[in-house]
Formats: structure tokens, C-alpha cells, sequence
């Protein structure tokens, strides 16, 4: 009886002491209120926000010192201060020098539209069939042996040469700025891919062999998955040289467009319209290289991304 009542005693100590022992649990850990994917788009925009501070305040910086010409080189301010007088120069007509009735708005983003759809047919028209010949090409000895060396002597030569053959076969419209951002972009691409696939590892070809895979599906299953982000990249490269030269193009064989615009700001001494619009392309270059990235990113969802050498 007396084990029984210290052992009762004991017990009642254990629990008077769980019940004054304070919580010592830790404490749940709050979500961050940003994503970290969040915080580096915001990181990036930014560290974009003073890049171009810093590009802008340097070239006011020159004006106000003296050191440039405002008639020649406009600051910032000057060439987007009268935007409104600006936007007339862009009309949706063909006539070179037109000037809008209105405030010009939707004549800018017509012209903007146009430009850029250019830029996307011809680099799409470019991409798709650079692939497919490449790949041909690497597969088929017979058309490797007939055209591997004409791509390899016409590659060299510069998209702008071809304006004139351009306007000579399409004649004066769309057609020659696309075909010149398609010349860009094919035989660069028909080259990576060539190269690419010669460098896809043995060993995915033989597992995919073993696994008993056709050609067709080892193409489509294996090779062209290892080889897109390379292709990407090459096309990324080539995406601005594809919008120099439809600006090339729209200046002489379409008669609409930047390019347009910009030669006759140039005719006219207009220097304010020049910067104007070289802003506009600049801007419209950057947001056609963000939706590419955005694309490689949803298409190459297997790549992580960040994974190069250390920063």
C-alpha cells in the first residue's frame, strides 16, 4: 500500500509539473510574403529602372554641360517632350511625309504592329524550316551532298545583300522585310542543328534503341529535346539582327513601318523623331527578347534554369 500511494504520488507530481511547464514548442515559421521568383523579377526590374537612370542621366548630364548638340543629339527630355506633335508623323497611310489628323496613337501602335509582325513571321518562317532542313540535311546523304555546300557559300553573305534580289522576286510590300529576317535566321539555324545533333551523347540514342524506339521517335522523343535549348539560343542571338534588317527592309521595299519612319526623320533633319522611334524599337526589341525567354521557358520546361557556371 505504501509503494501503491508514492507511485500515485509521483504520478500526480509528473502531471502538476507537465501543466506548469511552459510551451516550449517552436514557433511556426510565417511564409515569406514575396515568392522568391517573385523577388527576382522584382530585382530585375529594378536593377532595369536604374540601368536606364543611369544612361538617361548621363546623356542630360552631357547636354546640360554643354557637350552635345540638341539639335543633333537630343537628351531625353527634349525628343519626348512633345510627344503629341511627334505621333503625327506616324499615319497608316503609304505616303511618305503623311501626317495624321489626329493625335497619332493608334497610327504608332498600327506601325509598331506591323514592324513587329514582321520580325515574328520571319523568324518563325526562319526557325521552323532551318530546323527541318537541318535536320534533313543531317539524316538524307543525298540532299547533305547536293545542299550542304550551296547553304555553305550563300551563309556568308549579308541579309542586307539580299534586299535587292528580295524586291526584284516579291516586289514592293511585306513580303521582302520578312524574307530578309527569314534569311537571318535559316541558315543559322540550318547549321546549329546540324552541329547539335552531331553532339547529342551515344547513350540517349542507344537507350532509346534498347527501349525499342523507332528513328522517328528517337527524333522526336530524344534528339530534337536535346538540341532545342541550343537552338533557342542561336535564334535569340539572331533575333536583333532580325530586327535591323526588316528596318533596312521597311525603309526601301515596303514604305510602312520603323524603318520608314525612321529614314524620313533622317531626310527631314528631324532628330527628335529619330531618337523617338529608336526608343520605340529599342523598346519593342526588349519586349520581343522577354516573350522569347518566356517561351524557351514554357517549351524547355526540363532545363533548370540558373545552373551555369557560379556568378
Amino acid at each position: 500500500m505504501t509503494m501503491t500511494a508514492d507511485a500515485g504520488q509521483t504520478g500526480l507530481g509528473h502531471a502538476e509539473a507537465g501543466r506548469a511547464a511552459p510551451n516550449t514548442a517552436a514557433p511556426i515559421a510565417k511564409a515569406p510574403l514575396l515568392s522568391p521568383a517573385l523577388r527576382r523579377r522584382l530585382s530585375a526590374i529594378g536593377w532595369g529602372l536604374v540601368s536606364l537612370s543611369l544612361f538617361a542621366g548621363l546623356w542630360e548630364a552631357l547636354w546640360f554641360f554643354g557637350m552635345l548638340n540638341p539639335l543633333l543629339l537630343p537628351p531625353p527630355h527634349l525628343f519626348l517632350s512633345d510627344i503629341p506633335g511627334t505621333l503625327k508623323f506616324f499615319d497608316r497611310s503609304n505616303r511618305i511625309g503623311s501626317v495624321a489628323s489626329g493625335v497619332g496613337v493608334w497610327p504608332l501602335l498600327f506601325t509598331m504592329g506591323s514592324t513587329t509582325l514582321r520580325v515574328l513571321v520571319g523568324l518563325t518562317l526562319g526557325f521552323t524550316c532551318g530546323v527541318a532542313v537541318g535536320a534533313a540535311i543531317h539524316y538524307v546523304k543525298l540532299l547533305r551532298n547536293l545542299l550542304l555546300p550551296t547553304i555553305l557559300l550563300l551563309a556568308p553573305i549579308s541579309p542586307v545583300a539580299w534586299l535587292p534580289v528580295a524586291i526584284f522576286v516579291f516586289g514592293i510590300g511585306d513580303v521582302p522585310a520578312i524574307f530578309l529576317v527569314f534569311i537571318t535566321v535559316f541558315f543559322a539555324i540550318v547549321l546549329s542543328t546540324g552541329a547539335q545533333i552531331e553532339s547529342v551523347p551515344k547513350n540517349y540514342i542507344h537507350v532509346a534503341r534498347i527501349m525499342g524506339a523507332s528513328q522517328r521517335q528517337t527524333f522526336w522523343k530524344v534528339i530534337l529535346p536535346a538540341i532545342l535549348p541550343s537552338l533557342f539560343m542561336t535564334l535569340r542571338l539572331n533575333l536583333f539582327a532580325a530586327w535591323m534588317v526588316v528596318l533596312i527592309a521597311e525603309t526601301v521595299g515596303v514604305g510602312t513601318g520603323l524603318g520608314q519612319i525612321t529614314s524620313m526623320a533622317r531626310s527631314t533633319f528631324n532628330a527628335k523623331l529619330v531618337f523617338f522611334t529608336m526608343a520605340i524599337i529599342g523598346l519593342l526589341g526588349f519586349l520581343s527578347d522577354f516573350a522569347l525567354r518566356q517561351v524557351q521557358h514554357k517549351m524547355l520546361w526540363w532545363v533548370a534554369p540558373n545552373q551555369g557556371a557560379a556568378r
